[in-house]
């Protein structure tokens, strides 16, 4: 059988086995390359920058001003509020910052949209959650907590009409300023009155 093939076909698949050959070495001396290479440079020591910005103090945030830290202004910070808690998330700024998938929450209030799982931008108005189900409530309070665990607390989202408060720079415990009434000494100072 080998007899009645024509001397040029063996020569021909001699031929495209050869250029065939040429290139898949080529492709697999290529891939040895890169893998040493890769490897010398996990060898080669890692010099870190430090981009993160100093730790904010304490305080407490109206609507209008936590929009202030979207990440297109002044330092680039970001803060994000759930369930009434500010949280400086400056190290997600991929995810929070501008240009991340989740920058529609940045300097705003979070909690509805995490709460029903949308991307909707959060409206510029007060929302106190009071129409959440229960589900969605729980999802907000798992948020919270992740948030706790992850980023930095800052500070507290005030209702309309709530008053600042200052904190200590030592333990960030809120004071309620010296022209403030605080509710507790007022209701003691009524029942004081009344005995």
């Amino acid at each position: 059988m080998a007899e009645d093939l024509p001397e040029s076909s063996g020569t021909f698949s001699t031929f495209t086995t050869y250029f065939i050959n040429i290139p898949l070495l080529g492709i697999i001396f290529y891939l040895i390359w890169k893998i040493f290479k890769s490897r010398s440079e996990f060898d080669k020591p890692v010099t870190y920058v430090s981009t993160a910005a100093p730790p904010m103090k304490k305080r407490d945030f109206t609507l209008e001003e936590l929009k202030e830290f979207d990440g297109t202004k002044g330092e680039g910070r970001v803060l994000v509020a759930v369930n009434n808690k500010v949280f400086d998330v400056t190290r997600g700024k991929r995810y929070y910052g501008p240009g991340g998938p989740y920058a529609v929450f940045a300097g705003r209030d979070a909690s509805r949209g995490l709460a029903t799982f949308t991307l909707d931008e959060p409206s510029d108005k007060y929302d106190d959650l009071s129409d959440l189900k229960p589900s969605e409530m729980e999802s907000v309070l798992e948020w919270e907590m992740q948030f706790n665990e992850k980023y930095d607390y800052v500070g507290k989202l005030l209702k309309p009409g709530e008053s600042h408060n200052s904190y200590s720079d030592d333990e960030g415990e809120a004071n309620p300023k010296e022209d403030e009434v605080n509710p507790k000494e007022d209701e003691t100072a009524q029942k004081s009155k009344d005995d």
